[in-house]
């Protein structure tokens, strides 16, 4: 990607607004002209354009023909394809490309290679497959919704006008999402392998052992946020309104985790679940997410549960007691309050940027009586936003 920085004589009026530290990245022109085709003849030629752009070639192959290029069963592609979640085709529909051969060689390669078993080139196919379908339905619903409220097109012109202004954003967000890719990677090598064996002492601070979740390979602080009252609320809502509700409470969550180092694992409905490498993290990361949202009438409030213990990630997710529990104490969780359990409540005592309380006993499904214990700002300092 190029990094080469921009002229301020060739910027638009937003980035040039933007050199100023902490102005925001705005403008009050529309970022490309509106092009609205005039019939839906128009509408279809340009779909059939783009997507040729997007496919790289035209459709010329049929699917045994794709794996007979590659060198492998009707079978063994199929099971690719579905992992990628591309769409069924009969065997006589021409509906391939030479890119979509070369693609399915390159997954074969790594299993023909020995870079990788049958079951994760599927695994890390699927990977890609699901987390680019929602990356492109997100796409183009933000573009859809910024067109409605800031160009005053209905909801059909607005979905009509995306595949104009998809043509020209491609090159643009394939450069970006190359670029997210390595970034992200880099990080996570850093969080999985490099600080592994750290993070796997730390799980034993507090813990005798016994534990169920005492196998689980991954020590993690691991937090659920969770908007208070969300269905009551978003019954009286329009769909413009609940979705800016719903994103603005993602992109916020999101920041604050980022800050302190943590990782958003995804958002369920109206919470998100986060994790973190220390206990001491996860905490900040838990009263940052609490105050956030304390006295902000747009939004719900907010009640986190927070446990450190060990965890099993698997597809992106991470699995097991620890986050079990850390969802049950967001539950019962008063709003702005802040829950966890009693082995963390352990780990956290005599660091002077946490005042811990116990609370009355309460039965937890699945884990019978439990004490939970409040966590709240201590007199040391809390998480820093920049």
């Amino acid at each position: 990607m190029d990094a080469r920085p921009v002229a301020a004589s060739q910027a638009g009026p937003g980035l040039r607004a933007a050199v100023a530290e902490d102005a925001p990245i705005t403008t009050s022109m529309p970022l490309l002209p509106r092009r609205q085709p005039q019939d839906e003849e128009g509408v279809h030629d340009a779909a059939r354009e783009l997507e040729r752009r997007l496919l790289g070639s035209p459709r010329t192959l049929r699917r045994r023909e794709v794996a007979a290029g590659v060198g492998v069963s009707l079978l063994s592609a199929r099971k690719l394809w579905r992992a990628l979640g591309l769409p069924r085709v009969g065997d006589d529909e021409i509906a391939y490309t030479q890119d979509d051969e070369d693609a399915l060689g390159t997954i074969i390669d790594q299993v023909r290679q020995h870079k990788l078993s049958e079951e994760a080139a599927l695994s890390i196919t699927r990977s890609l497959g699901q987390l680019t379908d929602r990356m492109v339905i997100w796409q183009i619903e933000a573009i859809v919704e910024d067109l409605v409220q800031n160009q005053g097109m209905s909801d059909a012109e607005a979905r009509r006008q995306v595949i104009l202004i998809l043509d020209e954003l491609i090159e643009p967000i394939e450069e970006v999402m190359a670029y997210a890719y390595r970034r992200n990677l880099a990080a996570a090598v850093q969080r999985q392998v490099v600080r592994a064996e750290s993070g796997l002492r730390a799980s034993n601070q507090g813990r005798d052992g016994s534990e169920d979740d005492a196998a689980l390979p991954l020590a993690r602080a691991v937090g659920f946020a969770d908007m208070v009252s969300f269905t009551k609320l978003s019954r009286g809502m329009g769909e413009r309104k609940l979705a800016k509700l719903v994103q603005g409470f993602e992109a916020r969550c999101s920041e604050i985790i980022t800050v302190a180092g943590g990782r958003l694992v995804k958002t369920i409905g109206d919470e998100v679940l986060y994790v973190a490498e220390t206990p001491q993290a996860g905490a900040l990361i838990a009263l940052a997410l609490a105050k956030e949202f304390d006295g902000d009438e747009n939004t719900p409030q907010v009640r986190v549960g927070m446990v450190w213990g060990r965890v099993l990630s698997r597809l992106g997710d991470i699995y097991g007691a620890t986050v079990n529990m850390a969802s049950r104490l967001t539950a019962i969780a008063e709003p702005h309050q802040v829950l966890c359990d009693h082995l963390t409540a352990q780990v956290l005592a005599g660091d002077e940027r946490f005042v811990i309380a116990a609370q009355s006993p309460v039965h937890l499904h699945g884990f019978g009586d439990v004490t939970p214990f409040d966590l709240a700002p201590g007199t040391g300092p809390g998480l820093a936003m920049d």
